[in-house]
């Protein structure tokens, strides 16, 4: 139930967007607001809610990428080791954001979702089922990896941000096509490292 007493289950993107709007106030927002705003304790929306960050402008913080991805890595790792409802440290939950920037990223995908949206619904269901979601966590743990030497160069986290987002958004909405669609931005994230592999190496700090 929001702020405005109006009950907004989580089932696609913009449902997703609307419930972080309505469910939150204030200057600012913690990482807690955002998870309670979606429900916590499902997978699909908390992945879609953590891709949707990453590919948002809260992200525009020096860091906000690799933190973001540290938050997928600590929740993709307990989902593959078993835990029916993962948890995060206090200390990651009370991270806050300019609630500014959470607003500005659901105004510019509204449209996008809208459209994304109509293309979403429930297929080939059971692959958004186990044994197949420890899979797709194992998958988040390794595109939440990628995204630490992709965070040296501009866009260069998108890719992975999308993986996540993108099984986010077919766990949540048990579409099986999506979550192939996950599997290519993958793909497309392990050769976008392959290829910038002699850049990375160069500005790699350690």
């Amino acid at each position: 139930m929001n702020r405005n007493g109006t009950d907004i289950p989580v089932t696609n993107l913009r449902t997703m967007m609307r419930s972080l709007v309505l469910n939150t106030e204030g200057d600012e927002v913690t990482v807690h607001e955002l998870l309670v705003a979606i429900g916590r304790r499902a997978h699909g929306p908390v992945f879609l809610l953590l891709g949707f960050i990453a590919v948002s402008p809260l992200t525009i913080i020096p860091g906000a990428n690799w933190f973001i991805a540290t938050v997928i890595l600590a929740f993709a790792l307990q989902i593959v080791f078993g835990l029916r409802h993962p948890w995060l440290p206090k200390g990651v939950t009370e991270i806050k954001f300019k609630r500014d920037h959470l607003v500005q990223g659901v105004a510019a995908g509204e449209r996008y979702a809208h459209m994304v949206d109509a293309l979403v619904k429930p297929r080939l269901t059971f692959l958004t089922e186990p044994p197949f979601l420890q899979i797709v966590a194992v998958i988040c743990v390794l595109a939440a990896l990628l995204t630490y030497p992709l965070g040296l160069v501009p866009l260069g986290p998108l890719l992975p941000s999308l993986t996540v987002l993108l099984f986010g958004l077919a766990l949540t909405a048990r579409d099986g096509f999506v979550l192939l669609l996950a599997g290519a931005a993958f793909a497309g994230a392990i050769l976008l490292v392959v290829n910038l592999a002699p850049r990375l190496m160069a500005l790699w700090p350690f």
